[in-house]
């Protein structure tokens, strides 16, 4: 299960830096707990382009994730990995890692065994989907964030659009 971060599980401000305002969407952690306990493993790819544009150190990026992690944890929630791409192409050139690239999904993946093409990506970009249509998985587009600005590119891909993470959630768990 792969979920983006910033807008899926927390309230994207805008490069996400301070872990005291680490927010979490309604019903986030909710859902990250009942995958927990159906047994999948859960893993967080995000673009953390600010370390390149230099709007923040990577170590920001580590305590947000570390204050994500404790709000997770307060409901019974964990995220097995995550994993973040600190590029941004226009400052520090192209990567393999950026969203929609493969990289950071395979490394994942050989990390944790699991299986692609029965994975399930949810994110509120285009970025954060495509590459279920790539690797063979599934995906679900959810309103929160982004999400709105990208329903009508996400149907020309199949992807269904949900209004949280909570109803993907509610729609792989009920498959």
């Amino acid at each position: 299960m792969f979920l983006d971060r910033d807008g899926t599980l927390v309230h994207d401000p805008g490069f996400l830096h301070d872990p005291k305002a680490v927010r979490l969407i309604d019903g986030a952690a909710d859902a990250v707990a009942r995958l927990n306990r159906a047994g999948y493993v859960v893993v967080t790819v995000s673009n953390q382009s600010g370390i390149a544009r230099g709007l923040y150190p990577e170590a920001d990026y580590h305590a947000v994730q570390a204050r994500l992690t404790e709000l997770l944890a307060a409901t019974r929630a964990q995220l097995d990995g995550a994993y973040y791409c600190p590029h941004f192409p226009a400052v520090s050139g192209p990567c393999d890692c950026r969203k929609p690239g493969l990289k950071l999904f395979q490394d994942a993946a050989a990390a944790h065994g699991i299986a692609l093409d029965r994975s399930v990506w949810i994110g509120d970009r285009l970025t954060d989907v495509e590459p279920a249509n790539r690797l063979g998985g599934k995906a679900f587009l959810v309103m929160t964030g982004e999400g709105a600005r990208h329903v009508a590119q996400a149907r020309v891909l199949g992807v269904p659009a949900v209004a949280d993470v909570g109803a993907a959630v509610d729609r792989i768990l009920t498959k």
